[in-house]
């Protein structure tokens, strides 16, 4: 077997594999083997009929395309394997056949690649630098949230309803005297205070004691779904079966406990140290994308479709584990909206082409900036890891997938990149550069 490796375009090599005569005969020869069952000539018992009667049968190219696929399945990724240093094969290849016969046969693989990405400019450019603080009304919202989770709720007789009460209601309602669907129900949980309802129907039932019957009167939003109903004026018997309110939990030591610490300025200090985290995991995640984004502003590169159509299908998977996380099937949505996943997933192409290019100029300044990732440097947060989940870390270690090691591996060589850039670039208020926007918009 000969091999030649042409660039050609949109991205693209064309690998033309040309087989000797004994390789293409052996080819042929398995085919017929791995076949031979499927077909019958009278004469001959089925799976004993000779090769030669068989092509004299059915023709003398019946396990020519079968030779192929299994010639292509050996030789192809070995091929890819030895031409890893001159490209990346990013896709499937389109498969061609130049030349075939008894003696001799030529197949080419048209391979979409990895292209090279040119850049303009990567240090030097005025960027954006995001930086988000943790500040005291930050931590008390946090820790009202987990009281609002943790609170109880609890049967009300002696008071009115009041906002943020939950009542259960019996209702029927007219429009122009007249019942309509979805005017009514029987036994409604309904928060006061939540904008469930139209405008002015939920204040109406505060101050409404259990047992107690009114009449609400409401008038349609103009925009109200329901073309019938829009901007009319209704009446809703509003029956008030149930009045419970949300008892949220003491925030004293006992409730610090309960959440994991020994009294309640080290909870609020826990919770600090997470927000704290969490804001500085997104100061860099967003200053990150503003560094790549200015330097993609000066960057071109030839993205073959087979790059894009792949993240497509990555946003289409986390879109779909986001609908199921909410009960909600991908089909079903689709359905709703009326698109087949094809025509949804064109929605993020601009996107998964932006992120492409985004990936390819992170892995070109990487090269050519020779970041590296020291052993000592894998070990040490490889210990992190262990530790985070109570192990040794050459016990933990010994327990991980390569694929670990490699991700740790570019995660670090990611992070020395970006400390470069920040390094290297005049990093500056997102204000600075949204005033420079503007003006730059006003001058056109």
């Amino acid at each position: 077997m000969k091999y030649t490796v042409t660039p050609a375009e949109k991205s693209t090599v064309k690998i033309a594999i040309t087989f000797t005569p004994e390789e293409w005969a052996a080819a042929n020869d398995k085919a017929y083997q791995d076949n031979r069952k499927k077909f019958a000539v009278n004469g001959f018992r089925k799976g004993k009929v000779p090769k030669h009667v068989l092509e004299l049968y059915y023709g003398k190219g019946l396990f020519y395309e079968d030779a192929l696929n299994d010639l292509f399945v050996e030789h192809y990724p070995a091929i890819l394997e030895k031409e890893k240093d001159n490209f990346t094969a990013v896709g499937d290849p389109a498969l061609a056949v130049e030349e075939i016969s008894e003696k001799k046969v030529t197949l080419t693989a048209t391979t979409p690649v990895k292209p090279d990405v040119a850049i303009e400019k990567y240090t030097g450019i005025k960027i954006a630098k995001y930086e988000y603080t943790v500040t005291d009304a930050d931590v008390d919202k946090d820790i009202e949230a987990t009281r609002e989770r943790l609170a109880e709720s609890r049967d009300v007789t002696d008071r009115p309803a009041k906002l943020t009460d939950t009542v259960n209601i019996d209702f029927v309602g007219k429009c122009e005297g007249e019942l309509f669907e979805g005017g009514s129900a029987k036994g409604y949980d309904l928060t006061l205070g939540s904008g469930q309802f139209i405008p002015g129907f939920e204040d109406q039932v505060v101050g409404m004691k259990v047992g107690e019957s009114k009449d609400v009167n409401v008038t349609f939003p103009a925009d109200y779904q329901a073309e019938s109903l829009k901007g009319k004026p209704a009446v809703f018997n509003v029956v008030v079966n149930k009045i419970t309110e949300k008892v949220l939990p003491e925030l004293n030591e006992e409730f610090a406990k309960k959440v994991g610490s020994d009294s309640v300025e080290a909870y609020r200090a826990k919770v600090r140290e997470r927000l704290e985290k969490s804001a500085a995991s997104r100061s860099r995640n967003e200053t990150e994308n503003a560094i790549v984004t200015a330097i993609a502003q000066g960057a071109k590169a030839e993205i073959p479709d087979a790059m894009v159509e792949k993240q497509e299908d990555y946003a289409m998977q986390r879109m779909e584990y986001s609908l199921m996380y909410q009960g909600i099937r991908l089909d079903d949505y689709l359905k709703y909206v009326g698109q087949t996943r094809e025509e949804y997933k064109k929605n993020f192409e601009e996107e998964a082409r932006r992120t492409v290019l985004h990936q390819l100029i992170v892995e070109k300044l990487i090269k050519e900036l020779n970041i590296t990732a020291s052993e000592e440097e894998i070990a040490e947060k490889v210990a992190e890891q262990a530790a985070s989940v109570g192990k040794e870390a050459e016990e933990y270690r010994k327990s991980m997938d390569p694929r670990q090691l490699e991700y740790i591996e570019g995660d670090i060589k990611v992070t020395k990149l970006f400390d470069y850039l920040e390094a290297n670039n005049e990093m500056v208020a997102p204000e600075a550069i949204e005033t420079k926007a503007a003006e730059n918009e006003e001058n056109k």
